[in-house]
C-alpha cells in the first residue's frame, strides 16, 4: 500500500474523530547544547504533557522532536491541530516538505535537508492522521504555548542533572498531578517522560488520550 493511499484512509478514519490540539515547543541551552522538547495534549476535558530532552542537539531538533513524541502518543488516527511557535516546523510540515520529497529530500540548490531524519519520521507519523498546523507567537501569554514551553524548559532542566525539587516545580506550574489519561493515547516512549495534568471532572466521556 502507497504512502498516499494510507495517508487517503488515515483522513477518512480521522474525518469522524472529535479534535486533538497539541502545543509544542523545543529549547536549547546553547544551539548546539543541552536540549529539551515539550508536548502539551488537549482533547476535549483530557490533558497531558509529555517531555523530554537529549544532551547535545539543536533548538530544531528538538522543535520537531517535540511535536514527534506528541504523535507517537496518539494510538489510533485522529484529526490534529499541531500549534507550535517555529515557524521551521509550520512551514516545513505546510509548505517545503512537499517539494523537498519530490527532489529526493533535496533542498533547491541540490543540498541535502537538515535534521532529515526527523523530517522523514514526522512525516510518516503525521500521514496517519488528519492533521493541520498552526504558528502560534511565543511568550505572547497563549496558555498552551506556554505550557509547552515550561515543559521544554523541564527537559532541558533534567538533562542538566538539576534537583527533583526544581523540575518538579515546573510541571506544578501547569496545573499538578492527576487527571485521567484518554483512550486514544498511547504511553510514551525513548526518553519521553509523562506528567499528566489536572483533568475536569465534569462527567463527558473520555477524550483522546
Amino acid at each position: 500500500m502507497s504512502a498516499e493511499t494510507r495517508a487517503a484512509g488515515a483522513s477518512v478514519q480521522a474525518a469522524g474523530a472529535s479534535l486533538i490540539r497539541i502545543y509544542t515547543d523545543g529549547a536549547c541551552k546553547g544551539n548546539p547544547g543541552k536540549g529539551g522538547w515539550g508536548a502539551y495534549l488537549v482533547h476535549q476535558q483530557h490533558e497531558r504533557a509529555l517531555h523530554g530532552g537529549e544532551p547535545l542537539t539543536t533548538n530544531n531538533r528538538m522543535e520537531l522532536m517535540a511535536v514527534i513524541q506528541g504523535l507517537r502518543a496518539l494510538n489510533r488516527a485522529s484529526r490534529v491541530e499541531i500549534h507550535t511557535d517555529s515557524s521551521y516546523v509550520q512551514q516545513g510540515m505546510s509548505q517545503w516538505i512537499h517539494k523537498w520529497k519530490r527532489q529526493g529530500w533535496l533542498t533547491a540548490d541540490r543540498k541535502p535537508v537538515k535534521n532529515v531524519d526527523l523530517w522523514r519520521e514526522l512525516d510518516r507519523l503525521a500521514g496517519a492522521h488528519q492533521v493541520s498546523w498552526h504558528w502560534v507567537k511565543g511568550h505572547a501569554g497563549h496558555p498552551g504555548n506556554e505550557r509547552a514551553d515550561q515543559l521544554a524548559n523541564l527537559g532541558v532542566i533534567d538533562q542538566q542533572g538539576s534537583n527533583a525539587a526544581a523540575a518538579a516545580a515546573v510541571i506544578g506550574a501547569g496545573g499538578g498531578a492527576g487527571g485521567a489519561r484518554s483512550p486514544e493515547v498511547a504511553g510514551g516512549s525513548g526518553n519521553a517522560q509523562a506528567a499528566q495534568v489536572a483533568g475536569r471532572t465534569d462527567g463527558a466521556e473520555p477524550g483522546a488520550f
